[in-house]
Order: C-alpha cells, then structure tokens, then sequence
C-alpha cells in the first residue's frame, strides 16, 4: 500500500461490489495520506455507509474533522436521502395539477436504482467539478464511484427536458433525468476531471473470489469506456493458513484458484494486496496495520469465546430439513432467492432444487444470471429440469422493439437519449420480467426455483395503471400484458410464493439486504425467511483468525434474528 500511496492524484474513487471491502481501503488511503500531510475529504456515498464507525466519528452530510487525526475530514452522502429529496422536487410542480393517481405512479418511477444514482451523483458533483470547493483539498476520496451508465447518461446532449416533456416510449426512469440540465455544466466538469489521469484515479476492490474478481472486471471494462482508464486493483482479505485446520485450507485453497483464473484485463492493472482481518478494519488503529501491512494479531482462546456466544446464536434456528419440509406441504410452489450479488443465491437455490427433487417432486430450476451457469447442479435428472433465461438476449429483443417502434417518430438527440435510458437497470429487469412470467406460471404444477428474482421497484412498476403498464412494457398484442396481470397476485400469495433473502454475516450484505426487504414490503411482498450463507460460526474451525472472524458474524446474525427475520437460516460455510 506504501507504493500506491506516493502516487496517488487528486480524485480518488472506489468501486467493487458489496462487501468486498471498499470503505476499509478508502478509510485507510485516506487516513494515509492525512499522516504525510496532505488535506483529504473522504465522501461515502453508500446508503448502508458504516464510515462513522470505522473512523470513530460522527458524521453528517457536510465534511466533518475526524477526531485525533489532522488533516483528515469525511462526510456521508446518503443517496437513498437524496433521491427521496429529488424525488419531492420532480413531482412538486405538478402537485393539484396531476390526479393523485398520477403523482403516485410518477414517484414510483422516481423509486428505482437509476434515481438514486443520479440524485447521489448530484450531491458529491460539487466537491469533484467546483473549483472553489476542489482547491481547498490535496485529495478528494469518494468511495463509491459512479456507474458507466451515469457517465454516459451525463454526457448525452442538452434535449433531456423536451424529450420528458413529448416522451411516449415508456422508459421507467426517464423522471431521473428531468431535472439534471440546470447542472449541466458542473457535471461537464465532473466528467472531464474523471477522464483526466493525471487527475483521477479508480481504484477496484475485490476479494480474491470468482464472481468478485468477475465484477470488478465487469466494473473495469464499463468504466475504461467511458473514459475513465487510470485504474488500480486491490485484492482484500489474502487469507494464508499456517496450520492444518480443513476449513482454513479449503479457505486459503479457493483464493488461490481465483487469483490463479484472474482474466486479462485485471492482469494489466498494477495491483495491491491486503491480508486478511478477521474483524475487519474499525478504528484508526486497526486502519493503520492496514497501512503498515501488519499481521493480525492472535486473540487467546477466541475458539473458548467463540463456543460461548453459540448457545444463543443456535437457539431457535431455522433448520435445512425444515426448510424443505414447509415448501413441501404445498405440494407445488415459486420459490425465489433473492440478495445482492456474491452472496450465493445460486447455491442455495440449487440446493433447494435438488433437495426436492431427490424427495420425489418435479422440480424447474430457473437462473436469470449469465454468471452462474447453475454449476452447483450436476445435471437434469427424472425430477429436475434446468432452463436459463439469458438477459442479455431478453433485453436486447426488447430494446430492438422499443426502438424500431420509434424510428423516425423522434429527433436524433431525443433517439440518443432514448437508448441510453433503454440500458439502464430497469429496463433490464422489466424485459427479463417478460421473459420468465411464463416460468412463474409453471409453478401451478411443480415446484419452480427461480435465482435471481426481481427487485420490489419492479413488482412495482409491474402494478401500475394499465396505460402505463402498456407504456412500460411496449406490449401491443394483449397477450403478453394478461401473463402479467396474473403474475404480481401470484407473487403476492404467500401459499404460491416463497422468497428467501439471502445474506453474509456482514455489514454490507445485511444492510443491503434489510433495504431489499424493505423494498418488497412497498409491493405488499413479505419474504419467508432470511438465509445467511457461507458463515464461519457453525465450521468448527480452531484456526485462530476464522474464530475471530466468527466472533464478529455474531452481531450480524442476531441483528437479522432479533429485528428482520423470524425465520433465519444459516449455512456453514463449506467447500465448493
């Protein structure tokens, strides 16, 4: 980390998916770079941001001093915050002009992932293209960084209000953009800054994982082609064993793998390696062994403290066997797993797949990731038959549709803006929506296990007026629009559809997947029960940093057990 440091330029930006570790090596460049003297902001924009607690302080949405540490200030940017506050200022005008209806449809629309993506974009645009602001700083870290497509959305030409106002296309989160052009010129700033490498520097975390070291690729690739090509890669969390303890083994033995099937475009970035910390990095002090590259320290008889907290974290567990017991009863059902990417949806819909099908039931197993490839299952028996719905293909047809049905409708600028709002997240999870309505309905007579399962901003959308539904999902046939007018009420029986949110027993994951739920709860959507996976509790490891590490998965699970679930089911973290 010493070497990325003498090197480091003005804006400093992180990324990685969930829970790989990005506000730790955020925190700890940051803290770094206030020791030699340099005058940093850190800005988290994560709505699930544990920034207070790593760095000890209070913290509000304006930059705040850091206690015991000069030169260092943070501030939170709770994007989730944002959005509701740019929600309020795109519907307010037409407040007493609109049908309460309407107003409700619109601010539906204004619920999704694009919405907060811009409104938190807007909110630390300030601290990255006003000079006024930028100069009182050495360096700006923003931990976490834009997506391509906001890149793209912000460059697109100055049309965005006169193609909200005569739109027709249907784009479910056209209201995102409606009001951005009276920022036009501080985004143009942002924009350029990002691109300039002698100014700007993306840092991709990931952990030494298959599907992490996939995304932060995936995250690379979309950034580089957007301009942003000054890019650095940290590995967190290198765990090495120094004993013979199997789970530590097949811990050590799975990272290796992964480093060992790194693809090419990570292989030509400059790389840092971070060990493993059981506990994570809370704390200045436990930041600055970060720093100083320092071996975690050994916590006598943590296996004896660890066995202690056991007793509570079992009482009252959901169990595998009960599990597929209650899905059973109904005899034929949905069920859909549900959680942030890396959690392991897939194995545990797999899993839940064969267990039914091995009791005798005929079972569909349905994934709508392209990255999943379902290899936790063997292959097709008697009982089990597999299918993949491809959205890649699913969205490409429908964004083929909504143009051509546009074609010479619209002004050039207005068809440019039209297809980039035609890649967003939403439009993806509408066009594959269309795809396995049909697969839902299989589950009238078998069992159907679907990874992954829309979000509750979908189901939404999906509920809306029937102009707009029409409108949404282009559907000019008739047939198409009743699968999925019977499809949300299916969803909805909690007898027909089961849905489990699965999770790590970390920050990150948890919070992100309490959000989800809450998300679920808006469509009138209670999930049957919560699986937290891969945990280190159950393995009975005696190596002496997995206990730790389990020590600290404690406080997760029962912050699920005591307040999100009454259902809670935990998987052992084990070979794969």
């Amino acid at each position: 980390m010493k070497i990325l440091i003498e090197k480091l330029p003005k804006f400093i930006f992180f990324t990685g998916k969930g829970g790989v570790g990005k506000t730790s090596m955020s925190c700890a460049i940051s803290l770094a770079l206030a020791k030699k003297g340099k005058k940093v902001l850190l800005i988290s924009t994560d709505p699930a941001s544990n920034l207070d607690e790593v760095l000890e302080t209070k913290l509000k949405s304006t930059p705040t001093k850091i206690e015991n540490v000069e030169n260092l200030e943070a501030m939170n940017i709770n994007p989730v915050v944002a959005a509701h506050e740019y929600k309020q200022k795109m519907t307010e005008p037409f407040r007493g002009v609109l049908p309460p209806a309407a107003i409700e449809q619109m601010e539906e629309q204004l619920s999704g992932a694009c919405t907060v993506e811009i409104a938190g974009f807007n909110e630390f645009s300030k601290y990255v293209g006003d000079i006024n602001i930028c100069e009182k700083y050495d360096h700006i870290v923003l931990d976490t960084a834009p997506t391509g497509h906001t890149l793209r959305l912000l460059k697109l030409p100055s049309a965005w209000n006169s193609f909200i106002e005569d739109n027709t296309t249907g784009s479910s989160c056209l209201g995102a953009v409606s009001g951005l052009s009276e920022n036009k010129k501080l985004y143009e700033n942002v924009v350029d800054n990002l691109k300039n490498p002698n100014k700007t520097l993306l840092i991709l975390v990931s952990r030494a994982e298959k599907l992490s070291l996939f995304e932060a690729s995936k995250a690379s690739k979309e950034l580089a082609s957007q301009g942003i090509k000054n890019q650095h890669l940290i590995i967190n969390g290198l765990f090495n064993s120094k004993d013979r303890d199997k789970t530590a083994k097949i811990f050590e033995k799975q990272s290796i793998d992964a480093l060992e099937n790194i693809d090419n475009n990570l292989l030509s970035l400059e790389k840092t390696v971070i060990g493993f910390y059981p506990n994570g990095a809370v704390g200045i002090e436990a930041l600055e062994d970060i720093i100083q590259n320092k071996n975690p320290k050994i916590i006598e008889d943590v296996k004896i403290k660890l066995q202690n907290n056991l007793e509570n974290i079992l009482k009252d567990n959901y169990s595998w066997d009960s599990l597929i017991s209650d899905f059973e009863k109904d005899k034929n059902g949905l069920i859909m797993t549900m959680g942030k990417g890396g959690v392991g949806k897939t194995t545990i819909a797999s899993n839940i797949a064969l267990s039914l099908a091995k009791k005798g039931h005929k079972v569909l197993l349905s994934t709508t990731d392209p990255a999943a490839h379902l290899e936790y299952v063997a292959k097709e028996s008697d009982n089990l038959s597999i299918e993949k719905i491809d959205p890649i293909l699913e969205t490409k047809k429908h964004i083929n549709e909504v143009i051509s049905q546009n074609e010479g409708k619209i002004s050039d600028e207005d068809m440019a803006l039209l297809k980039e709002e035609l890649s967003t997240p939403c439009i993806e999870e509408i066009a594959v929506f269309k795809a396995f309505a049909k697969t839902v309905a299989k589950a009238k007579d078998c069992f159907v296990v679907l990874d992954t399962a829309p979000t509750g901003h979908t189901l939404l959308l999906l509920d809306a007026s029937e102009a707009y539904h029409k409108e949404v999902l282009k559907n000019q046939n008739g047939i198409l629009e009743e699968e999925l007018t019977s499809l949300l009420p299916l969803i909805k029986d909690q007898k027909y559809t089961k849905i489990l949110l699965v999770t790590l027993a970390e920050a990150t994951p948890t919070h992100e997947a309490k959000d989800l739920q809450e998300d679920l709860k808006r469509a009138g959507i209670t999930p049957f029960a919560w699986v937290v996976n891969r945990s280190f509790v159950l393995t009975n490891s005696a190596n002496n940093l997995l206990c730790q590490k389990a020590l600290n998965e404690i406080k997760y699970i029962q912050e699920i057990k005591n307040s999100l679930s009454s259902k809670t089911l935990i998987e052992s973290y084990k070979e794969v």
